[in-house]
């Protein structure tokens, strides 16, 4: 059995029912994204809540791919000098991520400029991967599969030469420009074309998997791929905070997000089943990160009541921990550039009030741990 061969033109179509149950979906979800907007514009902790939420989308993300190092194995590294290829992988990504968030937030729009300036610094480093083609697209066909034939191949993308006007079609599709390669015939009756103006929601959904389709790099497409998810809905102002972390809820369910994947692919592509699948994902995003926020909010003031002291120094710390849950003396001080002494007699204060734990066997570089956030940030919403 030949695997399946190539993917169609942006845009698509889909029936009238279909087009109907989707943007009945989308609704729903953006009841739940406009409650979360609310609640980071006016949580005491959205930008500590940002950096960790980036930090645990780059570990799900690279999980997908086959990494074994998880958010709280990354928690510790943060205090520790070698790393391994796996953490190194998520690092990769992680400043990757940041760097596409300040380009979008700078007004730089998706292209393949940017798609290139970011796989560089995704592949830079990488262990794993190809690093010989980072920032370029491949030269020579590739393809998907369980072994390292083509014959064995579950997917052949579209060849080398047609990457140049597959991704000129994808990036007029993301920016909302009519381009000449979108014109289709269809039904207007009983079909709906989900082109260039659909809703931002929809259009993520499609961008995401056909870029993934395209499979423009040598490697690093499926994390480049995620990455654009959350650039995405930033450049469409679907949500004000870089926080539309959806990999955690593909990573939950990576042989269907797979499959469902290579569904749009070929002479038959179903997307309506792809696009719904996707959108299941983003209500349970949603959900999840307004408890995460209600619930990391409501920790941070339960601080702030124990300290019981405005504007002071220990406030700071108690901060502090909220970006770096595992954190040294010498990293607060330098972090709020305050005496070392400071630092340590905040940090032992916030110990004494059962706010954190620190390991008093060691007599040097204790580590002071958050484990309340720790597990806020891991907890699994059912």
């Amino acid at each position: 059995m030949s695997g399946i061969k190539g993917i169609g033109l942006l845009p698509l179509i889909v029936t009238t029912s279909q087009a109907l149950q989707l943007y009945k979906k989308v609704a729903k979800i953006k009841s739940s994204i406009g409650k979360l907007n609310s609640e980071l514009e006016h949580s005491m902790v959205n930008s500590q809540l940002i950096q960790m939420l980036t930090l645990k989308e780059s570990v799900q993300s690279t999980r997908i791919e086959g990494t074994q190092v998880t958010f709280a194995d990354m928690i510790e590294e943060t205090t520790k000098k070698n790393k391994s290829n796996d953490v190194v992988e998520v690092e990769n990504y992680m400043e990757a991520l940041s760097e596409g968030i300040e380009l979008i937030k700078n007004g730089m729009p998706i292209s393949s400029r940017l798609i290139k300036q970011l796989h560089k610094v995704l592949m830079g480093k990488d262990i794993r991967g190809t690093t010989s083609s980072a920032g370029d697209y491949r030269g020579i066909q590739n393809f998907i599969g369980p072994t390292k034939r083509m014959k064995d191949a579950v997917y052949i993308p579209i060849g080398a030469n047609e990457i140049g006007d597959y991704m000129t079609n994808l990036e007029y599709y993301i920016n909302s420009e009519k381009h000449r390669s979108f014109e289709k015939e269809f039904n207007q009756d009983s079909e709906v074309l989900l082109d260039e103006t659909s809703d931002s929601l929809i259009k993520t959904a499609i961008m995401h998997a056909q870029f993934e389709s395209i499979h423009p790099f040598l490697d690093g497409n499926g994390r480049m791929g995620r990455i654009l998810i959350v650039l995405n809905t930033m450049q469409d102002k679907l949500i004000d905070k870089p926080v539309f972390f959806v990999s955690e809820e593909l990573e939950k369910e990576r042989i269907r997000y797979y499959n469902l994947l290579n569904g749009v692919r070929g002479k038959d592509p179903d997307w309506f089943s792809w696009i719904d699948f996707f959108l299941d994902a983003c209500q349970r995003m949603s959900e999840s990160m307004l408890k995460k926020l209600e619930s990391i909010t409501a920790l941070a003031s339960k601080g702030l009541d124990k300290i019981n002291k405005d504007a002071s120094i220990v406030n700071h710390i108690w901060f502090t921990t909220f970006v770096k849950p595992y954190v040294t003396v010498s990293q607060v001080a330098e972090r709020l550039g305050i005496a070392v002494t400071t630092a340590r007699k905040g940090l032992n204060v916030l110990v004494e009030l059962k706010l954190l734990d620190v390991d008093h066997s060691k007599k040097k570089n204790k580590v002071y741990v958050n484990y309340d956030l720790i597990r806020l940030l891991q907890r699994q919403e059912m």
